[in-house]
Parts: structure tokens; sequence; C-alpha cells
């Protein structure tokens, strides 16, 4: 009976009354945002660190670069002799070059004191950049193989006329053209500061640094 009193005497519940014993059912947690934009001073720190990788080449090295290359162009111009009398407006590119061509010419063993200079004094020199020395052994690894040709014309010996005589003349011909290619696009690297690869010689030239 005392039971029956007490369940007699207890209220029943209403929507009021749950909604009051329940004071966080209602409550809607906000949400988090999946995206998060970055600060201004995580922008900065970027930009900071963009600015010091970007490292340009000194003008100093891309000079010096750029003057290595004269030295197998130089000795490939006995190469162009075919060339300049089959084609003699050919001559007219190779004009502002002649007062340079004529003080190195000029110079007694010209061509193995300024092997040796870009070699010893360069190439071998640590204290060039990475940059500077793989163009100087690029240039001395190609005006070591502009010798190989006029060993094997004075080997082979192939005369005036002929078939051997048409092959030395494609074969000095292609010397020519290639080494005008290599000095061209070398020197235009060097100056813009960009690494010229060129080819059959890059590789050579990097086992060597």
């Amino acid at each position: 009976m005392a039971f029956i009193s007490i369940l007699r005497l207890s209220p029943t519940p209403t929507p009021k009354t749950l909604s009051k014993s329940r004071p966080f059912s209602s409550f809607n947690p906000p949400l988090t945002p999946f995206l998060k934009f970055p600060s201004k001073t995580h922008l900065s720190q970027q930009s900071t660190v963009t600015r010091m990788s970007y490292n340009p080449t000194p003008a100093t090295d891309r000079l010096v670069s750029a003057v290595s290359y004269t030295l197998p162009f130089f000795n490939s111009l006995q190469y162009g002799r075919f060339l300049f009398t089959k084609y003699p407006s050919l001559a007219l590119l190779v004009d502002p070059v002649i007062p340079l061509l004529s003080l190195y010419r000029s110079i007694p063993y010209a061509s193995f004191v300024a092997f040796f200079a870009l070699y010893l004094g360069v190439v071998r020199n640590p204290s060039f950049s990475q940059f500077v020395r793989f163009n100087a052994m690029q240039a001395v690894t190609l005006d070591v193989l502009l010798v190989v040709p006029l060993l094997l014309t004075r080997i082979l010996n192939p005369g005036r006329a002929g078939l051997g005589f048409k092959l030395m003349v494609w074969g000095h011909n292609a010397v020519f053209l290639f080494s005008c290619f290599c000095f061209v696009y070398g020197l235009v690297s060097s100056i813009l500061g960009k690494t010229p690869r060129l080819p059959f010689i890059a590789e050579a030239a990097g086992r060597q640094i």
C-alpha cells in the first residue's frame, strides 16, 4: 500500500519536465571546418623561402664560362675553309671575331697556352664554382676532340681529288658545323646562366669534375 501511495504522489512526466531534465538534448555542437586557409604569416614565410632558394648565377661566372667556348671555336675555323670557299657569304658571319682571332694567332703557341691556362687555371681550380668548371671542361674536351680529324687527315693523306678527298671535305664541314653549334649553344646558355650539355661531350666532361 505504501508503494502504491508513493506512485500516486509522484507526478507524471510532461514534455516540459522532460526537456528540463535533459538540458543538453537540444544542443547542437558547431561544425568544425575542414578547410584551413593559410595565415598571412605562413604565406610570408613561404615567399621568403622561395626568394632564398632562387640564387642566380653571378655575372663573373657567366662571363668566364662564355669566354671558355672561344678556344675550341678559334681552333675549329681551319675546318671551315671548304665552306668559306664554296659559300663566301658565310665568311661575313666570322668577320666580327677577326680582330680577336688575329690577336690570338699573333701569340706564339697561343693554343697550348690557352689550353693549359683553361684546364689548370679554371677546371682544376676549386675556387671557381661548379658551373664555371663544368663549362670550361666541356670547352677543353671539345678542343681535344678537334685534334682527331687533323691527325687522321695527316695519317691517311687523302690527296687533292678522288673519293678520299670528298670524304675529307665532308668530314671537315661536319666538324666545323658541329663546333659552331657547340660555340653558339654554350655561349648563349652561359650568358643566360644555364648549364649547357653538349652532345657527346657533356658526359665525358662531367666525369672529370
